[in-house]
């Protein structure tokens, strides 16, 4: 029987005050409580139902394993699936499989990201179809409570398993891999270049903040050989050790029946996934913003936004988009066509075309997570009610892989349309200012340079959109011949957020320039009049020749703020 304290869930049900509760039932979590969590803006609560699964599950998948071959519990994995473990060996098979695995290598992944990753896992744990102690479940939702997360590297996954990261989760929970406090100090297990360490700064690690990986050669090591001997004589660390503050989890008796249960699952991809679908979701709308500012800037017309134009041809993000567009300049759903320029070039004329897909294939892709972050995907999956073991392949990322392809393509898209509405600024025949929207010295280059360098970020963009699903790898002996790249495609849209924010931050600088030269200003009870006011207080006004790097740097960053006043365009 489990013991009581094993689904004891206490720790993880008393958050402070000031945070909003995040309840996981495996059910129906979604991409936005993920995020929350990973951002530490919400704390995590294992749903009394769910813990009951997982604790059926548990007991469940003892008994089968016991009575019958079970992939990973009772056989090896991978071309050792059929070489049984004696009965003898089961103990440590869990810890060897572990240990195995654990060969994630590259750059450290930031906190954010693996906090995703736990949050998913947890999640898909409550759905009830690993069978794991339950406590396991306690410990990642303690894990994510008090902002400890596992030292986890970027590279060991193809698509069909994130078996490396999850093995490094394994062993932190097993006490012999570290841990990373909210302050970024290490405790517990084999540590940095593989020595024990407790409460060691993360100064003393070359790291690099938001989602990107740390930037300290090839990140985290494994220990040496006779370090690991050292450490696994001494035992696991202290559960509960505390370093700066913070506590890692207490240490679980991870064994046989656990260790497969815990590693098979794309956690981490499906995490990665899940922050860059919502950065990327907000930005494309926050170019939306930035779009209705340069089309007040060259006089655009309203006609491509027309609502009739889009029943004619009702795409539902195409409509969607129009009807933002409106809202965001106060158009009239039948505007009056324009009396002087007919036909604006596609960087106006076609955005209903080009965003309404991008919003479409943000749609598909939060369909699919919405599957995938609440799925019993384990291998075998243990069902209690039949007591069955059932091998499968429901661990292959397809879905998620195309999804992320066809979505980072409709990104890049938007992007380059954003480049196109920067020429067009530059364009006196459009604006009726001087060329580059310069000053008045001669020949000066004004926003010259910003087409160049946006064309640059669009280049990283374009290189991120190629599609991973593409990829192809015969591992293992050739059991397992084939790969989706789900974890590529995760990476490169998460990479890809930072390049597409650049760009449109470039457009934003000119926009923004053009209508101050014009001294044109939107009613500032619209959307566009808004954002205006927003970016007139953040962005230099002086029009003489200077550098512009820090003027995209601070657009790049107050579009966030955009994506706010898009998000309120919604009645």
């Amino acid at each position: 029987m489990v013991s009581s304290r094993s689904v004891d869930t206490s720790r993880a049900m008393t958050p402070p005050a000031h945070l909003a509760l995040v309840v996981l039932d495996g059910r129906s979590t979604g991409v936005d409580d993920v995020v929350r969590l990973a951002d530490g803006a919400a704390r995590p609560v294992p749903g009394t139902d769910a813990m009951k699964r997982v604790e059926d599950a548990w007991c469940a998948a003892r008994q089968i394993a016991a009575t019958g071959r079970v992939y990973g519990r009772s056989t090896g994995v991978g071309a050792n699936r059929s070489e049984d473990v004696p009965s003898e060996a089961a103990a440590d098979h869990g810890l060897r499989l572990l240990r195995s695995h654990a060969g994630a290598i590259g750059e450290e992944l930031s906190a954010r990201q693996v906090r995703a990753m736990l949050a998913v896992r947890a999640n898909q744990l409550l759905a009830g179809g690993a069978g794991l102690r339950p406590t396991v479940v306690t410990a990642l939702c303690e894990a994510l409570e008090n902002g400890a997360y596992p030292v986890v590297n970027e590279f060991g996954s193809v698509g069909t398993g994130d078996i490396a990261a999850l093995a490094q989760v394994g062993l932190a929970l097993a006490g012999e891999h570290p841990w990373r406090g909210p302050d970024g100090s290490v405790s517990g297990g084999a540590g940095v270049n593989g020595s024990v360490t407790e409460g060691r700064p993360a100064e003393e690690e070359p790291r690099q903040g938001a989602d990107g990986p740390a930037s300290g050669g090839a990140g985290v090591r494994a220990p040496r050989a006779g370090e690991r001997s050292r450490r696994l004589a001494e035992g696991p660390a202290a559960p509960g050790a505390r370093s700066g503050g913070w506590a890692a989890p207490e240490a679980q008796p991870l064994d046989n029946n656990d260790a497969l249960a815990l590693i098979s699952s794309n956690a981490l991809t499906l995490g990665q996934a899940a922050l860059a679908l919502h950065e990327l979701r907000g930005l494309i709308g926050a170019t939306q913003v930035v779009a209705a500012l340069s089309l007040l800037a060259v006089d655009g017309s309203h006609e491509a936004y027309a609502a009739p134009v889009h029943a004619a041809r009702p795409h539902r993000g195409s409509v969607e988009a129009a009807r933002r567009m409106r809202e965001l300049i106060g158009a009239a759903d039948r505007p009056t066509p324009p009396l002087g320029r007919i036909q604006d070039p596609y960087g106006f004329r076609c955005l209903p075309q080009i965003h309404g897909p991008a919003h479409d294939a943000a749609d598909a892709l939060e369909a699919v997570l919405a599957v995938e972050i609440n799925a019993a995907a384990e291998n075998p999956l243990i069902s209690p009610e039949d007591m069955a073991a059932y091998h499968h392949g429901g661990f292959y990322q397809a879905q998620l892989a195309l999804a992320l392809d066809h979505f980072r393509l409709a990104v890049t898209q938007v992007a380059r349309l954003s480049t196109s509405r920067l020429s067009t600024l530059n364009e006196p025949a459009y604006t009726r200012l001087r060329p580059f929207l310069a000053d008045h010295e001669p020949a000066s280059s004004g926003v010259m340079i910003l087409e160049y360098a946006a064309g640059a970020a669009l280049g990283d963009l374009r290189a991120f959109s190629a599609p991973a699903s593409l990829g192809h790898a015969v591992l293992s002996r050739g059991v397992e011949e084939q790969a989706s790249f789900a974890s590529l495609a995760a990476r490169q849209t998460l990479r890809a957020c930072g390049a597409y924010r650049l760009v449109v931050g470039c457009e934003l600088v000119a926009a923004v320039r053009a209508l101050r030269q014009r001294d044109l200003r939107p009613d500032p009870e619209l959307p566009a009049g808004r954002a205006l006011e927003l970016a007139e207080a953040v962005l230099d006004a002086e029009q003489a020749d200077r550098p512009l790097t820090d003027d995209v740097t601070a657009a790049a960053a107050l579009l966030d703020r955009f994506t706010d006043i898009w998000r309120g365009s919604t009645s």
